[in-house]
Order: C-alpha cells, then sequence, then structure tokens
C-alpha cells in the first residue's frame, strides 16, 4: 500500500483542500505539521525546493501541492499511481457508476458563508440539500486569519467559524460533498450538473462560488509561486523568520496579512499603489503602530526577480514619477483584491461587466430556479455577514420557488 505524507502548517486552507481530496478518495495519510520546527521548515525547502504548504509526498515521490494532487486527482492520475503502488484503498472511492442521474431538490455550489447559510436554511425547510464544497472550504474566510465582525460570534479565529457553520448547516441536513462542478446545463429542467465523480439533476441551483484572489500578471510571479511568492501569510509566513517581506495592497486582507507576518519577518513592507489605504481605520491603527511595517507609497511592483530558486527582489515603480527601482527582498505576498469565480456561468447567467452575476433583492438570476448569493455577486460589501444574510435570502428564494413548482402551499403566499 502506497505510503502518503503530507506537510502542513498551522491554519492553511489549502492543506485543507489536500486534506478534503484525499479524504474524498478513501486514501490514508500521515499528516506532519511543520509549525515551530525551523529544522523541519528548512528540511522541505531542501527537499522540494519550495517555501509553501501542503508539499505531498507518496512513496517519497515528490508530487507537489495541492494544486498538483488536484490535478492529479481529476485526471485519473492519482488512481493510477495508487494503483502502480499495489494499493487498495481507491475501491472506497465514489465515482459515477453510469447508472444514471442523482436527483436532488436543492444544489448548492460552493462551500463558504453564503453556501453555509443557504444550507441552513433549505436543510431546516426540509429540502435535503446537496453542498458541493468546490475547490476551498470556508470560501474567503479560509483566507483570513481573524475574524472579529461578525455579530454573536465571540471567537476570534475564522477556521473555527467555519468549521461552526460547516456544523450546523450538516446538523439540520445538509449533505456536504468536496467536489468541483465542471459542467453545466441550465438550459434544461431539472437542472443539470456534472463534477469529476458525478452527474445530478436538481429543481433549484443556488450559486455561492465566491471569488478568488486575482493575481498582479507580472514577470516573475507564476515562476517565483511557492519559492518566494505567496497568497497566503498564514500558510507560508513561517517559512520566512527574520527575513524582509513585501506585501502588495492597501485594504484590510494586506493590512491583516502583513501584521501577521511580523511574527516571523524582520521587516514587512505595505507596497501600496495609492497615498492611503483603503482598509478600516481599526485596521489602519494596528499596521501603523507596528514598529515592524514600513510603507511605500504611490508605488507598483512591476516584476519579481529571483535566482532562479527562490525571489531574491522586487522591480518597483513610482507611479507618480515614474521612477524604478530593485528592491531587495526574500518573499512576495500579494492581496490585491479579487475576481469573481464565475468562468463556469459566462454565457448562460447574466453577468455584469465585472463579470460578477447580476441578481436582482430576491437573489434570482435570470434563469428561473437558480439563485447566487455571496461574493459571487456582491462586489460592494464583501463581508461574512452580508455573504450570510444573502446566502439566507437565496434559500428562502430557492424554497418559494419549489414551493410553486410542486403546487404546494408555502407561508405567506
Amino acid at each position: 500500500m502506497p505510503q502518503i505524507k503530507m506537510y502542513t502548517t498551522d491554519v492553511c486552507p489549502y492543506c485543507d483542500r489536500a486534506k478534503r481530496i484525499l479524504e474524498g478518495k478513501g486514501l490514508e495519510f500521515e499528516e506532519i505539521n511543520i509549525h515551530g520546527s525551523p529544522e523541519m521548515r528548512d528540511e522541505i525547502e531542501r527537499l522540494t525546493g519550495r517555501r509553501d504548504v501542503p508539499q505531498l509526498f507518496i512513496d517519497d515521490q515528490h508530487i507537489g501541492d495541492d494544486d498538483d494532487l488536484a490535478e492529479l486527482a481529476h485526471s485519473g492520475q492519482l488512481d493510477e499511481m495508487l494503483q502502480q503502488g499495489g494499493g487498495t484503498q481507491m475501491e472506497t472511492a465514489k465515482k459515477n457508476d453510469g447508472d444514471g442521474f442523482e436527483e436532488r431538490n436543492v444544489i448548492i455550489i460552493g462551500g463558504g458563508t453564503a453556501g453555509f447559510a443557504t444550507g441552513v436554511y433549505t436543510s431546516r425547510a426540509m429540502l435535503e440539500p446537496l453542498l458541493i464544497t468546490g475547490d476551498a472550504l470556508g470560501g474567503q474566510l479560509s483566507m483570513t486569519l481573524d475574524l472579529e465582525n461578525y455579530p454573536g460570534f465571540f471567537g476570534t479565529e475564522a477556521a473555527e467559524f467555519i468549521k461552526g457553520m460547516q456544523k450546523q448547516a450538516e446538523r439540520f441536513g445538509t449533505e456536504v460533498r468536496f467536489d468541483m462542478v465542471t459542467e453545466i446545463d441550465f438550459n434544461r429542467h431539472p437542472f443539470y450538473l456534472k463534477t469529476y465523480d458525478k452527474e445530478y439533476l436538481a429543481k433549484s441551483v443556488i450559486i455561492c462560488t465566491g471569488a478568488s484572489p486575482r493575481t498582479l500578471n507580472v514577470p516573475g510571479e507564476e515562476e517565483y509561486g511557492g519559492r518566494g511568492v505567496s497568497y497566503c501569510a498564514t500558510c507560508d509566513g513561517f517559512f520566512f523568520q527574520d527575513q524582509r517581506l513585501i506585501v502588495v495592497g492597501g485594504g484590510d486582507a494586506a493590512l491583516e496579512e502583513g501584521i501577521f507576518l511580523t511574527k516571523y519577518a524582520s521587516e514587512v513592507y505595505i507596497v501600496h499603489r495609492r497615498d492611503q489605504l483603503r482598509a478600516s481605520p481599526i485596521m489602519q491603527e494596528r499596521a501603523f503602530k507596528n514598529d515592524k511595517i514600513k510603507f511605500i507609497w504611490s508605488t507598483t511592483v512591476e516584476e519579481i526577480q529571483g535566482d532562479g530558486e527562490k525571489v531574491m527582489g522586487s522591480l518597483l515603480k513610482n507611479v507618480k514619477t515614474g521612477e524604478e527601482e530593485v528592491f531587495p527582498i526574500d518573499g512576495v505576498f500579494i492581496f490585491v483584491g479579487h475576481l469573481p469565480n464565475t468562468e463556469l456561468f459566462k454565457g448562460v447567467i447574466d453577468l455584469d461587466e465585472q463579470e460578477y452575476i447580476v441578481v436582482d433583492k430576491l437573489q434570482r438570476t435570470n434563469i428561473e430556479g437558480v439563485f447566487a448569493a455571496g461574493d459571487v455577486h456582491d462586489h460592494i460589501f464583501r463581508q461574512a455577514i452580508t455573504a450570510a444574510g444573502a446566502g439566507a435570502a437565496a434559500a428562502i428564494s430557492a424554497d418559494k420557488f419549489i414551493a410553486e413548482l410542486e403546487d404546494r402551499a408555502y407561508p405567506g403566499k
């Protein structure tokens, strides 16, 4: 039986994603948490040349991070690797056997705040919803360390909040599956959805796919991904003990992650293209008071440079003077906004000029029976509480739609 090892660290959404891929296939694995162990951190960098987690090995063969694992799993190559290694665990994996479609009342696409709020409301309405998580459980909150502004939640860790939302949704009857929707057909009813593992028919669909981090799209960014370029401070900050770092951005996420990085880095430079921040006053106050944080105003990152193995510097440009300089640095953490995850719905669901889903006040899309909630449609407020509220509204609208479809009574009708 192949031996699977996964190196992780604390508060790492990408690590959680890799775990769920393996668990979804019924695979056992050894998790090695390197947090707090400089020796193990250095060993991982020596073995892989990378400065990020998770890092996975099968029978001591390095297969990469969560993206690499997902690609192997979705292409079928992971199954082949395990079978070649004499593994039998794949027999427990749930696969579409070709005997037909699985029929559901409601399918929720996305496992973030909006998705789980939708799950709570639709399951309490006895609709027995199925929630398909997508790549990451928790959505944007999985990339956040602290959650201080959700009314009634007195913890601080966003990961704790996400687990609580999932537990509550499942308690009322929401079925959660770690899978990815790859194909849809909303021109027929029941609606058709296909994932990597199954095919479904649904009376109603609620889209809660959220948004993904925006990249800088500059030379060197992709080349040095995992080798000094990161989009998650809580995942990778431990690799940069006593080093100089750049954080790109001026919003709450950039400042929060920058403050977190001061636990490890010797200096953190916030590089922002404007001369004032977009972050909330409380986050600005915390950042300005932190002795390790310095600000580089009115500046953009034009290129990320390195020695072929790791980041060594960044080409910065002052947007007011046009002056450029190479700034020696050990790592670049990027937090410059998000792009809605709507690629699957282009040409089917109406999108605005920024490619966010267009909904009405009842969370309805242009297709009757298809609703949307959360960051996939909201580019104004983008808060956990507003996502949850939109998710609840979408669930209530979906319940009413199905009641009318089945010609049954609905409260308030």
